[in-house]
């Protein structure tokens, strides 16, 4: 059989797949539409962190939804057309978070975050980009003040598992972090992680370092896939070809693909917006979320960044140019000396599962199809592990752990 193995998908999953995998001495060809780095993974908000290990589902979750909607911060909105899809797919979500489960899907998230800062750094080595990675805390800040807690579920688990964090004032909060609203009246700080000043940059640098293992990178719209006598045939729009082994880590456009070999999987495509605003007149030095926004705010390379919402809709949906003014007013009430001038406005796709995790495996009904994808909100931090576990499985190496939990069969 043929040996060569193609990635499908060069986000920051695919990336850290074909490190890995050359890392390891295999021919590895990468295939996307985009250059590398350019989709989902150019606009996140940048944290790194060991401790992002609270699924999105919590108990309770089902009452925050009037207010999320509604509520004056609308971080959360849906399209008439994706409802269809999105009630039985929110079902499964909500159901996902009871206590018994939260803890048990904190498990699973925290053997794919734990080592982000660490794999990161060492795959950052030699590629003169070393400085794209920059020591922080993730600063949640609250305007109600009776609201900032350590025992309540997400920090408690995160406190149990050995995170370092601490509670601080308003006083304390302007001290750290002089540009944010005298409206933050408390503040919970996660220490001990660290954020990219530049999540596109830090894909252009582990591509190059790909490409100088023999790494290949191909621009194409990838149109079907199919088994053959001697791996896999993968139609694109400007050849086809044959490969051994295949990684699927298109991110939400993975679903696609699965259902086109019969499979079915619950993907919901989860869309994230930011605003970057390249003279921003502020730095902020750590990673700052208005957590009645669900917005976290970062100085970045090219400026101050303004990223999050969570919007459901196909994924062909042209971007909501709506929330370029919502955005833009939430970043001004959050960072109020933020000179809002020329701002640069994206929108890029979560591939989000209803439990919060990816799925990791070789399909065991078609031998020689890997799957790593469905990251949702923690693709920057599970990646680089990710990657470490698809290498292991393509190679048949043991992996020592137990992936049952990322498993496809377990929807």
């Amino acid at each position: 059989m043929d040996e060569s193995v193609t990635i499908l998908g060069a986000g920051i999953v695919g990336i850290c797949s074909a490190l890995s995998l050359a890392e390891r001495g295999v021919q590895v060809q990468v295939i996307d539409r985009s250059a590398p780095g350019r989709e989902t993974s150019y606009g996140n908000a940048g944290i790194i962190s060991p401790w992002s290990i609270i699924p999105q589902s919590l108990p309770g979750t089902w009452r925050q939804i009037p207010k999320m909607m509604f509520g004056q911060h609308k971080p959360l909105s849906a399209r008439l057309s994706v409802w269809p899809k999105m009630i039985p797919w929110g079902i499964q979500f909500l159901r996902n978070g009871t206590e018994e489960k939260v803890r048990k899907t904190s498990d699973a998230m925290e053997f794919l975050c734990g080592p982000c800062v660490e794999l990161y750094r060492r795959h950052l080595v030699g590629t003169n980009a070393e400085h794209l990675i920059a020591d922080a805390m993730y600063v949640h800040a609250f305007r109600d003040g009776s609201r900032a807690s350590l025992t309540s579920i997400d920090y408690d688990i995160r406190r149990e598992k050995g995170a370092e964090m601490e509670l601080i004032g308003h006083d304390e909060l302007r001290r750290l972090e002089p540009a944010i609203s005298p409206d933050f009246k408390a503040a919970v700080l996660i220490k001990g992680q660290a954020r990219a000043t530049s999540p596109g940059r830090i894909c252009d640098a582990l591509s190059e370092k790909a490409r100088s293992l023999g790494v290949t990178f191909k621009e194409m719209h990838v149109r079907a896939v199919e088994r053959s006598e001697n791996g896999w045939n993968v139609q694109g729009d400007i050849e086809t070809f044959s490969t051994g082994k295949l990684v699927l880590a298109l991110g939400v456009w993975s679903a696609d693909i699965l259902k086109s070999l019969g499979y079915d999987i619950p993907m919901m495509a989860e869309r994230g917006y930011h605003m970057e605003y390249p003279d921003p007149g502020i730095e902020v030095m750590n990673s700052v979320m208005d957590v009645d926004a669900k917005c976290v705010g970062s100085s970045m390379y090219d400026g101050f960044r303004f990223a999050g919402q969570a919007e459901f809709a196909c994924i062909d949906d042209p971007p909501d140019e709506r929330k370029k003014r919502h955005l833009n007013a939430l970043a001004k009430a959050a960072f109020p000396g933020l000179n809002a001038a020329g701002p640069r406005f994206w929108m890029g796709h979560r591939p989000s599962l209803p439990d919060s995790l990816p799925v990791l495996q070789e399909l065991t009904s078609a031998p020689g199809l890997y799957l790593n994808f469905g990251h949702s909100h923690y693709g920057l931090m599970m990646a680089p592990k990710s990657g470490e576990l698809i290498a292991d499985l393509v190679l048949k190496r043991n992996p020592n752990s137990d992936l049952a939990a990322y498993s496809f069969d377990r929807f």
